[in-house]
């Protein structure tokens, strides 16, 4: 029986810990068998959704544009735990050089098809060829599926980044405030609650802190669209695929209305805005290692 305990950086945490073993048997027996829940969902669906995909690599790639000058173009990317390798595919049609990890035989395969590196390897084993680091790190809702997401972080920045490295964190964005609301009124028990599947819960705020006590210097940080607010509209999407769908395209037909319009950035400040009320679906952090005469770390 799991409870959640709060760890001392702020974030909620699956307790007890699930062995290593416990871990590995989910994943190989139940989590890579369903390809609704396999890196967000399945090729097909991906690339059926490719515009709602697009356009959130869309904002990645512009985000971390601002932070390189020179601009992107034949720097290098890795992806931990990069699924089919369909963002490392957006980034090398973008002109950089892409690399990453993937504890499936099947998403590590599909992701070198697409010309990526990719080394067929777990999650939690973060490390590249000796003294290799890369401008970009992507960690794509993977943090909530690791058993010490305090010890990955501290190995992403000892093993993966360098002092111009630029780590981008994407989370759940979980018992915000819509959700437990939600909860709350409709009895739907901690939906989101899903061990061993999801072994930590962050916010924005959660997230911001861990990043910080960990060393890195947090430089922007957006949510997504607020999902749960459909909850609270009347659209009960929880264990409804049918409305589930639905919701999903309401939300994908505001963002593109959106940028067609021409309000691509007042939708990113829109969703900055959110992130600082700890509201949206999903918490994207960007952050870079803190410099040594700024940090005061201790972990």
């Amino acid at each position: 029986m799991y409870k959640l305990v709060r760890h001392d950086f702020g974030f909620l945490a699956i307790d007890p810990t699930p062995s290593e073993d416990e871990v590995e048997k989910y994943y190989l027996e139940e989590f890579y068998s369903n390809p609704q829940v396999f890196n967000d969902s399945s090729v097909e669906v991906q690339n059926n959704q490719d515009d709602f995909f697009t356009r959130r690599y869309d904002f990645i790639f512009e985000r971390c544009s601002s932070f390189f000058p020179e601009g992107l173009k034949g720097e290098t990317v890795w992806d931990i735990g990069c699924g089919y390798g369909l963002a490392l595919k957006y980034f090398i049609d973008k002109g950089l050089r892409a690399f990453g990890n993937e504890p499936s035989k099947e998403g590590s395969e599909h992701a070198r098809s697409l010309g990526a590196s990719v080394t067929q390897m777990g999650i939690e084993d973060i490390r590249a060829r000796e003294n290799e680091t890369f401008s970009l790190v992507l960690c794509l809702n993977v943090l909530e599926h690791l058993r010490d997401p305090v010890a990955s972080l501290l190995k992403i920045k000892e093993n993966l980044m360098n002092e111009r490295s630029i780590l981008v964190i994407d989370v759940p964005n979980e018992f915000n405030t819509f959700q437990v609301v939600a909860n709350n009124e409709f009895d739907l028990k901690d939906w989101w609650v899903s061990p061993p599947r999801h072994l930590n819960y962050f916010s924005a705020s959660s997230l911001t802190n861990t990043l910080e006590k960990c060393g890195f210097e947090v430089l922007a940080v957006e949510s997504s669209f607020p999902l749960e607010i459909f909850l609270l509209l009347g659209f009960n999407y929880v264990g409804n695929q049918e409305i589930g769908s639905d919701v999903h395209q309401r939300r994908n037909n505001f963002e593109k209305l959106m940028v067609s319009h021409g309000k691509k950035q007042e939708l990113i400040n829109f969703y900055s805005a959110l992130s600082k009320l700890d509201l949206g679906r999903q918490v994207t952090a960007y952050c870079r290692i803190r410099s040594a005469k700024d940090s005061n770390t201790k972990v």
